[in-house]
C-alpha cells in the first residue's frame, strides 16, 4: 500500500528541468507496446487538465502570493506535459495517434467502469464506452481507406474493432448531457479519482480533435474529425457534470495532485519501457512535492486537513491497463440503445415521441446518410465490398453483424432491436 503523504518530498525547485532533460527519447511506434502509448496519451491529458485547472484558479484568485504558488506548480506541470507529449516520435501521423486516443478511451473507460463503486457514475461511463468504441471503428476504417493500414497493427490484439452504438446516435440535446453531480464529501476516493481521470482524458481527446481535425489532408477525414469532435463535447460535458461544484479551489487542487501521484505510481508499476518507466518515477517524485505543497496551502488558507479531502491518503486499487473485450461485449449487448434523458439514462425506445433527443437528431441528422461517420463506412464498403473490422467473434448485436451495410438507425430511432448473436 502506498501513501504519498508519508513520503519525504523533494524541494519544488529541484523539479525544474533544463533543456537536455526536458527533451526525451521518443518511443518506437512500431515496437512500443500499445499500452505504453496509451499511458503516454493519458498522462499528457492529465497534465493538460492540471495546467488548465490552475490557470482558471489563477484567474479567479485575488491573492498574488497564492497565484505565485500556482504559477510555480504550473510551470512544473508544463515541463512534465512537454516531456510526455514529445515522447511521440517523428513520423507518427495524427491518424495513428488518433487510433491511440480511442484505444485509451475504450480500455480506460471500461477499466474505470469495472472499478467504480457508484452505480450512477458507472452507468455514465458505460454510456460513453460504447460510443468511443464505435469511434475507434470509424477511424480504423478511415485509416484503411486512406493508408491501407490495418488499425489492428497499432492496437495489436488488445482491443477488438467493430461497430458499437453507431456514431450517428451519439448526438444528444445539450440538456440531456448534464448529469447530476456527485457529493465528493461522502464519495469513495475511487469515485473521485475516476471522475477526474475520465474528464481529463475526454477533454484532451476533444482538444486534440478540435485542433488536428482541420489539418487532415482530405475532406472525408476532416468531416469525420469534425463529427466526432462534437461527440467529445457531449462526453466532456456529461463527465464534467459529475464533479462536485461545491468543492473549493484548494480542495480541487489537492485532488488533482493526489490523482496525478496515483496515476504516476500506477503506471510506474506496469511500464515495460525502461526509459518511460524512469519518467513516471521522476514525475511521481515531483508530484509528491506538489501534493505536499497543496496540503500546506489548504491548511494555510482554509484551515483544513488533507484527510477531509482524500481520506487516509492510501491509494485505492492501482490502474492497470488490461484487455476489456468481454466487458465491452456485455455492455454492448445490454445497453446499445441507451441515451441521455436529462440527468438519467433511458432506453431510446422508452422516450416520448416529442423528446429533445429526437428533435436534436432531426436537426443535426436531417439527412443521416450525409453524416461523416456513415460516409466513411459506406466508402470503404463501396471500394472493398465490406467494412474493416478486427473481431474475435461476431458482434453481440445481430443488426450490427452485416459488414456490407452500415446501421444508422440503432440507438437513434425506436425499434426494440437489441438482439444477441446466436439467441
Amino acid at each position: 500500500m502506498f501513501n504519498p503523504f508519508e513520503q519525504k518530498p523533494i524541494l519544488l525547485g529541484e523539479a525544474i528541468a533544463d533543456w537536455n532533460s526536458l527533451y526525451p527519447k521518443a518511443y518506437d511506434k512500431y515496437q512500443a507496446d500499445p499500452y505504453t502509448k496509451v499511458r503516454v496519451i493519458l498522462m499528457n491529458g492529465i497534465e493538460v487538465e492540471s495546467i488548465f485547472f490552475t490557470h482558471q484558479f489563477h484567474r479567479h484568485c485575488t491573492d498574488n502570493e497564492l497565484r505565485r504558488d500556482l504559477a510555480f506548480s504550473r510551470r512544473i506541470d508544463q515541463q512534465q506535459q512537454k516531456r510526455i507529449n514529445w515522447l511521440s516520435p517523428v513520423g507518427e501521423t495524427p491518424l495513428e495517434t488518433t487510433i491511440g486516443y480511442e484505444h485509451v478511451a475504450v480500455d480506460l473507460t471500461a477499466w474505470l467502469a469495472q472499478n467504480e463503486p457508484d452505480f450512477y457514475v458507472k452507468e455514465t461511463l458505460d454510456l460513453a464506452l460504447l460510443e468511443d468504441f464505435d469511434h475507434l471503428y470509424r477511424y480504423a476504417n478511415l485509416m484503411d481507406l486512406d493508408k491501407n493500414i490495418p488499425a489492428q497493427n497499432l492496437v495489436k490484439e488488445y482491443v477488438e474493432i467493430y461497430p458499437g452504438r453507431p456514431t450517428v446516435a451519439h448526438h444528444r440535446h445539450p440538456n440531456d448531457t448534464v448529469r447530476g453531480y456527485i457529493n465528493f464529501k461522502s464519495a469513495d476516493i475511487r469515485t473521485k479519482l475516476n471522475i477526474l481521470i475520465i474528464t481529463a482524458a475526454e477533454q484532451q481527446t476533444m482538444n486534440f480533435y478540435m485542433n488536428i481535425g482541420p489539418t487532415y489532408y482530405n475532406d472525408l477525414g476532416r468531416q469525420l474529425y469534425q463529427e466526432i469532435a462534437m461527440v467529445e463535447e457531449v462526453h466532456v460535458t456529461q463527465y464534467g457534470a459529475l464533479i462536485d461544484p461545491s468543492c473549493t479551489w484548494l480542495e480541487m487542487l489537492l485532488l488533482h495532485k493526489f490523482n496525478e501521484c496515483y496515476l504516476y505510481y500506477s503506471f510506474y508499476q506496469d511500464e515495460t519501457d525502461p526509459h518511460i518507466k524512469s519518467i513516471w518515477e521522476l514525475h511521481l517524485e515531483q508530484e509528491i512535492a506538489q501534493l505536499h505543497r497543496a496540503k500546506d496551502l489548504l491548511a494555510q488558507h482554509e484551515n483544513k486537513d488533507w484527510q477531509q479531502v482524500v481520506g487516509d491518503g492510501n491509494f485505492p486499487t492501482l490502474l492497470k491497463f488490461r484487455e476489456t473485450k468481454d466487458y465491452l461485449r456485455k455492455v454492448l449487448a445490454e445497453t446499445v440503445e441507451n441515451t441521455g434523458n436529462r440527468e438519467v439514462i433511458w432506453n431510446v425506445n422508452d422516450l416520448p415521441d416529442n423528446h429533445t433527443f429526437f428533435w436534436y437528431q432531426g436537426t443535426v441528422n436531417q439527412d443521416v446518410y450525409s453524416a461523416p461517420s456513415h460516409k466513411v463506412i459506406a466508402e470503404r464498403q463501396l471500394k472493398k465490398g465490406m467494412d474493416y473490422r478486427y473481431e474475435d467473434k461476431p458482434n453481440p448485436i445481430k443488426s450490427l453483424q452485416d459488414r456490407r451495410k452500415d446501421n444508422v438507425s440503432l440507438g437513434r430511432t425506436k425499434q426494440r432491436t437489441r438482439e444477441l448473436a446466436g439467441v
